[in-house]
């Protein structure tokens, strides 16, 4: 008996063609995921309609990407940063009620392994830079303090620089720590003023962008992950409201409710910042 013909594939069937053979009895959310990404694919490669050598030059970078990632760098934490994808990822995952702090990337230079430090501690282990006094609430949405919060923080220098992108330069975990919030709800520590600073462009996804003319500036800020049991983890930053990039952050992370103006104080230390955080509690009831 003759085997059945196969059918005719060309550019306006092969998505369809795909989608088929695809197992019903697969994972369902995954084949719905696949489905949806090969169909922008595949629309993408009809619109652009690449070369063999674009095509070939589009998996070179790819690759590239890849082999640029180790423990201290994640280029493909970069990529979706500069392109969007983590910043609408947030958003589409955001549903917190107003006031509740909201959300922002993580970023590619967390480090989870921070120590915890009590609090006043300095966490500028170098002394390089302009003192400044950080200090804040947490609370829920009613107002209540919300004792031993977990509050992680890291920053650049000031210069513009994480501590593991200089680990010959800075001391292991410069201004980076855990703090835990009093019985009032309240944090303080001693830091030094950050500077905003170029995304990095030494790798390829920098290259790339800068060729493609994409600003790849970031506004000085202070990262924060809050977290508290029976409440939304907060993942955020607070911006200098002085940092003439606030309007072209290069990882769309910039929201009015997170730019803060640093005070000027008459002594050391010498910028002072005050903040509240403010945390929604888990529709779960535990910690997000």
């Amino acid at each position: 008996m003759p085997g059945r013909m196969a059918s005719s594939l060309d550019a306006s069937n092969l998505s369809e063609v795909f989608a088929r053979r695809l197992a019903a009895s697969g994972d369902q959310s995954l084949r719905q995921a696949l489905v949806a990404t090969v169909m922008h694919l595949h629309a993408l490669v009809r619109e652009l309609k690449p070369t063999h050598a674009e095509w070939r030059s589009m998996i070179e970078f790819l690759t590239e990407v890849g082999h640029a990632c180790d423990e201290r760098r994640q280029e493909w934490v970069l990529l979706s940063d500069l392109l969007g994808a983590s910043a609408l990822v947030e958003e589409v995952n955001a549903r917190r009620p107003k006031p509740a702090t909201p959300n922002t990337v993580r970023g590619p230079f967390f480090r989870a392994d921070a120590p915890e430090r009590p609090l006043g501690s300095d966490i500028s282990l170098d002394g390089v830079g302009e003192q400044l006094a950080v200090s804040g609430r947490v609370q829920d949405l009613d107002g209540d303090a919300i004792a031993g919060a977990e509050i992680i923080t890291w920053q650049a220098n000031s210069a513009g620089y994480y501590e593991n992108q200089q680990p010959d330069l800075q001391p292991e975990f410069n201004l980076r720590g855990i703090f835990r919030t009093d019985d009032k709800g309240r944090f303080h520590y001693l830091t030094v003023r950050p500077a905003g600073y170029g995304v990095p462009d030494d790798g390829p996804v920098g290259r790339l962008l800068r060729k493609a003319g994409l600003p790849l500036r970031r506004p000085a800020h202070l990262h924060f992950m809050i977290r508290a049991a029976g409440f939304e983890t907060i993942v955020t930053h607070l911006y200098d409201g002085s940092d003439p990039h606030l309007e072209q952050d290069a990882i769309f992370g910039v929201k009015p409710e997170l730019v803060c103006q640093f005070e000027r104080a008459a002594e050391k230390p010498c910028w002072r910042l005050d903040f509240t955080f403010v945390m929604a509690r888990s529709k779960q009831g535990v910690q997000s």
